[in-house]
């Protein structure tokens, strides 16, 4: 019954396109220019990045001040130097709107803001400011070294003892201690300086650090902590000072380097021949600015758009919840650049361009009428697909098989043991035999291609002689889903679910009203 209705709407929608084709030319766009055929000054600059890495400096702490009380008829004061402000945290926080990563990319390094140092009076310094990194929701945050000077200190110094188990008083340590300009040096060179307490700091995630941010936060999380600021010299007044001319400096800051990824790029993916009308139809169903043209190729990197279906205007288009149950006013689209034949052996752009299909939930296939039998269009598209992820799936296995190496050091019989991504020789020497896979991040594991939600777009359906065509593609795809035609994919694991071949004319907007209706139906399953 199901089949029966989908074929009956499909073809009033087909014979309503081409009853409005005139007789002359009918693949000619229409005379006035308007956002489906614009002018090249229409045109919006495409900028995407779904992979960056970052390099994440938290503040460093400001340093303690050395001053003293000085008042009328008070010779020598006591001391009231203000401790130093901590430095600057940085926090990263997924939200919706956010479709790329190309403003983080271009960034490179984020710093945070120093603390600043104490002052006279008991004033403390003011702390650093924060920084937040605002990534698109489905961004993956993971840890590729890591620096910092605080946590290397505690773990070689702690806490000195004697003997008999009693602290020891340290010797001035330039790095730590600052001293009053105008002492004496004869007051330090007999002085021995106090025991610095152990930095105090927020609670600093366990290194590596792997986030999976694939739902939008309401508040922040903490990725590098700032350090803590010096101590002023009211700390340190004891028996032996009481009016200390020495404060402490505040710790540096840590360093990191993380490298965030996209899992999902879109809600719903173009994938198409080149030229076959995926940016057009973008700008049907959207207000995306994409460059449109005759010619292939006019899309090199992917153009994200936005379909909104409640525009608090009144009774929304469509009624839809996402998983969370959370109501879904809008979803996203990419159009992804055309595939050509043998993109998986790398031609032309071709593993970059199958990178971004497997990073969209719902597969929108968009085959041209107009260029030839749409079946073998479609099953050309899902041959590369296919032979995309058997690629991957090899790089995933290569992965897993290299990360324990045996290794024999000058024929002996000592094997290594593998600590996170590099190899270290068991006898205590420590030495990386394979330094510099420590810096290589294994691939995102991805659900594979052929188990995602997909359907077919016909475009150019206004054009004369192409019905037939996209009877035959309906056929295919009925026989697809009783099981009488295996899975263009050749797979095995595939997704089953409602195919549906929907007719369109991307310009001159005829039939795109339907793509959001079948979308979400797919989306919210």
């Amino acid at each position: 019954m199901f089949k029966a209705l989908v074929t009956a709407v499909t073809a009033n929608l087909l014979s309503s396109i081409l009853s409005t084709v005139p007789e002359s030319n009918s693949s000619d766009p229409p005379p006035e220019l308007s956002h489906l055929d614009p002018t090249p000054d229409d045109y919006s600059r495409t900028i995407f990045a779904d992979k960056c890495q970052l390099t994440l400096a938290s503040g460093s702490g400001g340093h303690g001040c050395i001053s003293f009380l000085r008042e009328k008829f008070i010779a020598e004061g006591p001391a009231n130097g203000g401790d130093g402000g901590s430095g600057g945290n940085i926090y990263i926080q997924a939200v919706r709107g956010e479709t790329s990563l190309h403003k983080l990319a271009r960034r490179g390094i984020v710093k945070a803001a120093r603390g600043r140092n104490g002052q006279g009076k008991g004033k403390g310094g003011q702390r650093g400011e924060d920084v937040l990194l605002q990534v698109p929701v489905g961004t993956v945050v993971r840890e590729v070294s890591r620096r910092d000077p605080a946590a290397e200190e505690e773990e070689r110094q702690g806490t000195v003892t004697d003997a008999a188990g009693d602290e020891v008083r340290g010797q001035r340590r330039r790095d730590k201690w600052i001293l009053y300009p105008s002492a004496v040096p004869s007051y330090y060179a007999t002085a021995e300086f106090p025991t610095i307490q152990r930095s105090r700091r927020l609670a600093q995630l366990p290194a590596p650090i792997h986030l999976d941010l694939s739902q939008p936060m309401e508040k922040p999380m903490l990725l590098a902590s700032g350090a803590v600021g010096g101590l002023g010299n009211p700390h340190f007044v004891s028996k032996t000072f009481p009016r200390p001319k020495f404060a402490t400096k505040g710790d540096p800051g840590m360093t990191m380097t993380v490298e965030l990824e996209l899992k999902l790029l879109a809600d719903v993916g173009f994938v198409g021949l080149p030229n076959a009308g995926k940016s057009t139809l973008l700008r049907a169903m959207s207000r995306s600015r994409a460059r449109v043209g005759s010619w292939a190729f006019t899309t090199l990197v992917p153009n994200i758009g936005t379909v909104v279906l409640d525009n608090h205007q009144g009774r929304p288009q469509f009624s839809a919840s996402r998983a969370t149950g959370e109501s879904r006013t809008q979803f996203s689209i990419a159009d992804i650049p055309g595939l050509i034949t043998d993109a998986h052996k790398d031609r032309g752009l071709g593993l970059g361009f199958l990178r971004h299909v497997e990073r969209a939930q719902v597969l929108a296939f968009i085959v041209d009428l107009a260029a030839g039998d749409a079946v073998e269009a479609l099953k050309g598209l899902w041959h590369e697909l296919a032979a995309f992820q058997a690629l991957r799936d090899r790089e995933t296995n290569l992965q897993t098989e290299s990360r324990m190496i045996d290794w024999k050091a000058f024929g002996s019989a000592a094997s290594t043991v593998s600590v996170g991504d590099a190899a270290v020789a068991p006898n205590g020497a420590g030495a990386l035999i394979n330094p510099s896979a420590s810096q290589q991040l294994p691939q995102l594991a991805l659900k594979p291609i052929s188990t995602k939600p997909w359907f077919v777009v016909a475009t150019k359906a206004d054009c004369m002689g192409t019905q037939e065509n996209f009877v035959h593609l309906q056929t295919y795809l009925e026989g697809i889903a009783s099981g009488d035609e295996p899975h263009p994919s050749g797979m095995r694991n595939t997704w089953r679910g409602k195919l549906a071949a929907l007719p369109v004319s991307a310009i001159r907007g005829e039939g795109v009203e339907r793509i959001p209706e079948w979308t979400i139906s797919l989306l919210s399953d």
